[in-house]
């Protein structure tokens, strides 16, 4: 395997070119900043000391070579050395706080996408001290790490408070120990930002740009305001056509609700299951046909993972190896794939506004409470536990400045009545 080679880019930029391991993806993708540029196949990172730091604490104990011209001028005129890599003992130390981690997340049944946030944060912050020990360090220490995210890095508040809390979940959950509340920290301006809805013609035509298994999940998201991860989820056994429901099962806050099943959407749906059913039965046929289940019902019930009634309604066209477990089998599609479907159709449909899956959402939201709908009604079908978050859609009804008539519209519609 070749070494990896970092060395001087454009725009402030560090071109990182690193042979394909799988490992080594992973590993970069940690990186705040990360670029992956295709057609040049290399990444590149910010052009910081630390991150050339960062990146030798990555991938310690494995070749990597560092562009002379990088290393920073002491006061002698004089290139410094590179900066010392991370020991294999701290190395080591490192992975196996990090196995400790993840066996107290998945202990308490968290999601794969929490497990890759937490272990991102953690390892960044255990490496920004690498000759210190997390168990040594504290309030201080969690402070200074994340006044330098809002500060130095300028992240979004949302990705400050991410950081936070995996943070605290090492040390209260993890190394069992309170370092107290983070008061001094400089807190990342979170902005106030009202969702994109569009209009029910604009819907109606990024919906008619759909097509096959994408149009499917676009009726879903706005006929029902599903999530995107709630759609994929979806289980044959929860989508009941006799009583035109669905069954979100582990929403936001690892919460069920009931919501409509919309009816122009059955026919497409049903012929879809029928399809999928197939494919389950070859895989069936192949020694496959194996779902993931949640929790212990895997233990529970041996052969419920082969069940009809388990099986994802939009599984993916190819199988994959489970992460945590090592077994390969088929997963549900990848959220890459509505977003692609419904960003093209956005741009067919000639609306210069971004569009997005979750877009569908807001307006599903926004088009009930237009219709006259109660806004606990409302709460109750998206799964928000306050009704304060239904209440922003309340900001964004299509009556420009809530419901009040403007008075250039008054003033025009008297001059035109005296005329």
């Amino acid at each position: 395997m070749g070494a990896i080679q970092i060395r001087e880019g454009e725009a402030e930029r560090l071109i990182v070119l690193l042979p394909y391991t799988p490992e080594r993806v992973a590993k970069i993708k940690t990186v705040a900043g990360r670029r992956w540029h295709q057609q040049e196949k290399h990444w590149t990172v910010p052009q910081t000391h630390e991150a050339i730091a960062h990146l030798l604490a990555l991938f310690a104990g494995e070749p990597v070579e560092v562009d002379p011209s990088l290393r920073p001028v002491n006061g002698q005129g004089n290139r410094e050395p590179s900066p010392k890599p991370v020991s294999d003992h701290a190395a080591a130390t490192t992975g196996k706080l990090l196995d400790q981690v993840r066996q107290a997340i998945r202990t308490r049944h968290y999601s794969l996408r929490t497990e890759e946030a937490y272990i991102g944060w953690i390892r960044r912050f255990v490496q920004s001290h690498p000759q210190r020990d997390p168990a040594e360090m504290g309030a201080a220490e969690v402070s200074r790490f994340l006044t330098s995210l809002a500060v130095d890095r300028q992240v979004a508040a949302s990705t400050q408070n991410q950081a936070l809390a995996a943070l605290l979940f090492l040390y209260k959950d993890v190394l069992d120990r309170d370092p107290g509340w983070v008061d001094d920290v400089v807190r990342a301006k979170r902005p106030q930002r009202l969702p994109v809805v569009l209009s029910q013609q604009e819907v109606h035509a990024v919906l008619s740009a759909l097509d096959g298994v994408p149009w499917i999940m676009g009726m879903l998201l706005y006929g029902a305001g599903l999530r995107v991860m709630e759609c994929f989820r979806l289980r044959v056994k929860d989508v009941n056509f006799g009583r035109g429901e669905m069954l979100v099962r582990e929403g936001k806050g690892d919460k069920d609700r009931v919501t409509m099943l919309p009816t122009a959407a059955i026919p497409r749906l049903s012929a879809h299951l029928e399809q999928v059913r197939k494919r389950h039965a070859a895989d069936l046929a192949a020694g496959g046909g194996r779902v993931m289940l949640p929790d212990a019902l895997a233990r529970k019930y041996p052969q419920a993972n082969r069940e009809w009634g388990w099986q994802w309604v939009f599984p993916a066209s190819t199988l994959s190896t489970d992460p945590r477990t090592g077994e390969r089998r088929r997963h549900h599609m990848h959220e890459s794939v509505p977003q692609r479907a419904i960003r093209e159709a956005r741009r067919r449909a000639g609306i210069d506004r971004p569009v997005g899956p979750h877009t569908l959402r807001h307006c599903f939201a926004t088009h009930l409470l237009e219709a006259g709908y109660d806004i606990r009604t409302v709460q109750e079908l998206l799964g928000h536990s306050d009704v304060k978050t239904t209440m922003i859609y309340t900001h964004v009804l299509n009556r420009g400045g809530r419901g009040v008539q403007s008075p250039a519209d008054r003033l025009l519609g008297e001059s035109s009545g005296e005329r």
